[in-house]
């Protein structure tokens, strides 16, 4: 909520949700913010819960620009029809995952963990055991 309060705060709009769910826990609903600037902590920080801005681009080197001038990078999503669009945004965004026409797809075989802020190391897949072992040398003369 905290959040949602300051988006509200330095001018963006709420097309739908922003309020509290239920009276239990900690559970928003679904929030969506228009108007939004790159500068607002809302465009700058990681909202782990459901709320989102809808930002409006001009270009792709725009969009990729604006999308890497920040603190953190765990995990991105492209929707697009064209395939081209998709792989090359995706080559430039500096996030550990980056989600094509799909959110949230995880599979145990394949590695997810975040870049700058968003966390070291990786988890799943051959990457994610790495973070449970040590490597040790042993050499010994024989002689």
């Amino acid at each position: 909520m905290g959040y949602i309060q300051k988006g509200r705060e330095a001018g963006a709009t709420i097309q739908v949700g922003g309020n509290r769910f239920g009276n239990e826990g900690y559970f928003v609903e679904p929030t969506l913010f228009t108007e939004v600037t790159d500068d607002m902590t809302i465009a700058k920080e990681e909202i782990f819960g459901p709320v989102t801005c809808a930002m409006k681009f001009k270009t792709i080197e725009e969009v990729v620009e604006r999308a890497n001038n920040t603190a953190y990078g765990l995990a991105a999503a492209i929707h697009t029809t064209n395939h081209t669009t998709a792989v090359r945004v995706s080559n430039a965004l500096e996030a550990g995952t980056v989600w094509i026409n799909c959110y949230n797809c995880f599979f145990d075989q394949v590695p997810f963990g975040g870049y700058k802020q968003s966390g070291l190391g990786r988890e799943l897949g051959e990457y994610g055991l790495s973070e449970y072992t040590q490597v040790k040398s042993v050499i010994a003369n024989l002689k």
